[in-house]
């Protein structure tokens, strides 16, 4: 049924790379959960308010204010799938992150104002009517809520969208709360016991989870997380397929909405190859990568002598050197300048985010090692963050 809704109102829905057919999932997931929502709010709200049930009117209310929510993702959809202009020349797709981020401070407000409506009730216990009519409006919203689930996982899925995983995990929740406070009208029917305000906090206690868990989930991409490591080793993969890539370092990728990625890396290529064959094939990969991949890569020439066998036996000596100090650390960029007493190594070591040594120490570790070579080896580090990466450099490549 999933499939036929989407192929039915979603032209082109295969090609979900296209902004426009992005926003088509977005508005559709929206518009469904909008109508879904309203017409169970309504229902809970008055059923909640006829047979004097907190819990069941607390429950409509978390339905409104999914609707509430789905017209936030549906602006938000609208909106990121604006083109880039003059004051944003990345584009609007972070928009959908902000959307994600409404929509859990919504979450969270309701909630609050729940458990205060359910203590109350708690404090001033009334008996709740019970009635197979309420049953079965509580059982079609749980039915109704778990394909919503399904509906908004499988569009998430589709478009990579944290915004409709967002309500996707709301929607699973609301089958929880809904449950509970199904199970609390049996509870008062066969014991008595007046137990609906303290279901209606269990019901806000579940809105609440949803909303922080939303919000964490969206908070990460808005300061920056790291990339999936499956997309970063695709990256790195692709470029050294191209014949003349030797090997890659710093590679840094931003991401300025979903799917909306701008990357950089350094390529090392042989330094006696022609400048111009090296630029030309630069220039190729970064067109690969924005046509194939919708990837703005930049790539920075780095030119590495490889027929030097004194430099080739250093740059190995100094790799091992560095990887028996923390086998973590990588090297690149090695240069030798030789003097009349001394020889001077030049390198960068890449470190591991949150790396537990400092940097002043871990150069000292790099001397010392090298130093015990031969003393005349003078060492100049520059210690690197490794943002991304996962590939380990080869010392056979270097």
């Amino acid at each position: 049924m999933i499939n036929f809704i989407i192929k039915s109102f979603i032209k082109d829905y295969e090609n979900v790379r296209d902004q426009s057919v992005r926003e088509s999932y977005g508005k559709l997931g929206s518009v469904v959960g909008i109508l879904a929502n309203i017409v169970l709010s309504i229902s809970k709200i008055v059923i909640g308010t006829i047979f004097n049930s907190i819990s069941i009117t607390a429950d409509g209310v978390n339905n409104l204010s999914d609707a509430g929510s789905s017209v936030v993702t549906f602006i938000g959809f609208k909106i990121s799938g604006k083109p880039a202009d003059k004051e944003h020349p990345f584009g609007h797709a972070r928009i959908e992150y902000l959307t994600g981020l409404a929509v859990g401070a919504i979450i969270l407000i309701l909630g609050s104002e729940l458990i205060k409506s359910s203590v109350d009730k708690i404090r001033n216990p009334e008996v709740t009517v019970f009635s197979w009519t309420v049953v079965c409006v509580l059982g079609l919203s749980i039915a109704i809520k778990l394909w919503l689930s399904f509906f908004n996982s499988k569009l998430a899925d589709k478009i990579s969208s944290s915004a409709m995983k967002a309500t996707a995990m709301d929607s699973r929740n609301d089958v929880i709360s809904t449950v509970a406070v199904l199970a609390s009208l049996f509870i008062a029917k066969f014991s008595e016991l007046k137990i609906d305000g303290y279901m209606g906090v269990i019901v806000a206690l579940f809105i609440l989870y949803s909303g922080f868990s939303i919000l964490k989930d969206i908070l990460n991409p808005l300061l920056g997380e790291m990339p999936d490591p499956g997309f970063i080793e695709k990256i790195e993969k692709k470029i050294l397929s191209y014949e003349g890539i030797i090997n890659i370092h710093d590679l840094v990728v931003h991401n300025y909405g979903p799917n909306k990625y701008f990357a950089t890396v350094h390529a090392e290529v042989d330094a006696k190859e022609d400048i111009l064959k090296s630029h030309d094939m630069i220039d190729n990969i970064e067109r690969d990568f924005a046509r194939e991949l919708d990837i703005n890569l930049v790539i920075h020439l780095d030119p590495i002598i490889t027929n030097d066998n004194e430099i080739n036996q250093l740059r190995s000596m100094t790799d091992i050197m560095i990887r028996e100090i923390d086998g973590r650390l990588t090297m690149h960029d090695f240069r030798v300048v030789k003097g009349e007493t001394h020889t001077n190594l030049i390198f960068d070591v890449v470190i591991p985010v949150g790396y537990e040594i400092k940097s002043s120490e871990l150069v000292k570790k790099i001397e010392r090692a090298i130093k015990s070579i031969d003393e005349k080896y003078y060492v100049v580090v520059t210690v690197d963050k490794n943002y991304v990466s996962t590939y380990m450099n080869d010392p056979k490549m270097l």
